[in-house]
């Protein structure tokens, strides 16, 4: 019998109040005081966060010359090289229990892309992985970028899935360490310009992709912080 999967809906927040609110999550799965696995789902402000494994290389532009033009910078714990959140981005952070699933961060980690593919496909639009890296792509593009942190078997970070993002924010990086990553949006492979509609049908494509990802029951999706969490 599968698991639900409480399913909230943030709206567009800053980068740094869902850090917080995640690792609180986390620490209170891993302390069993939280008792269900959790989805956020948000949309950031224009935010660049490097990774454990970020290169200067990667970030070709100082920060505060970002920082000038509106881009917060931010330094994470989370594994993998440097990317961008901003507007019209669909990112998610599961806070699961891996001990429930499978203790196994290669598995994780092809789970999460498997989420991401499976509600592409339901939208009508190819998806697949490409052999080597992380992430997840269509038609040589990349429309998906995973990054996670683990502790005590309990993830936090997560995927960042363009739906009609801005993707000449990519053009200020090297996304993910990939020199001339050609980054696309579900937007612009689908022709579809009605911003609000698609937002929401992508929303809802990746909450039931995550559902059959790792065999979990979403529960409705709920707009809002989780009860008992101050802004």
């Amino acid at each position: 019998m599968s698991h639900l999967l409480s399913v909230r809906d943030l709206g567009r927040q800053p980068y740094g109040r869902v850090l917080e609110l995640q690792r609180r999550l986390a620490r209170l799965r891993a302390e069993g005081a939280l008792t269900e696995d959790i989805l956020l789902l948000v949309e950031h402000d224009p935010v660049v966060t490097l990774g454990r494994g970020a290169r200067p290389q990667s970030l070709p532009i100082p920060p505060a010359e970002l920082e000038r033009r509106g881009v917060e910078v931010c330094e994470v714990e989370r594994g993998g090289d440097v990317t961008f959140h901003g507007p019209g981005q669909l990112v998610g952070y599961p806070v699961l229990d891996l001990r429930k699933h499978r203790q196994d961060l290669h598995w994780y980690l092809r789970a999460l892309e498997e989420a991401l593919i499976q509600g592409l496909n339901a939208l009508g639009l190819g998806a697949g992985r490409n052999p080597g890296l992380t992430g997840v792509w269509t038609r040589g593009r990349k429309i998906g970028s995973i990054g996670i942190h683990v502790k005590q078997w309990v993830t936090y970070h997560g995927f960042a899935l363009n739906v009609n993002t801005d993707l000449s924010y990519f053009d200020l990086i090297v996304p993910c360490g990939i020199k001339d990553v050609t980054m696309t949006s579900v937007a612009l492979e689908l022709g579809r310009v009605d911003a609000a509609s698609l937002w929401a049908e992508t929303r809802d494509a990746i909450v039931d992709g995550m559902g059959a990802a790792f065999d979990l029951s979403p529960a409705p999706v709920a707009f809002g912080r989780p009860i008992g969490f101050s802004p």
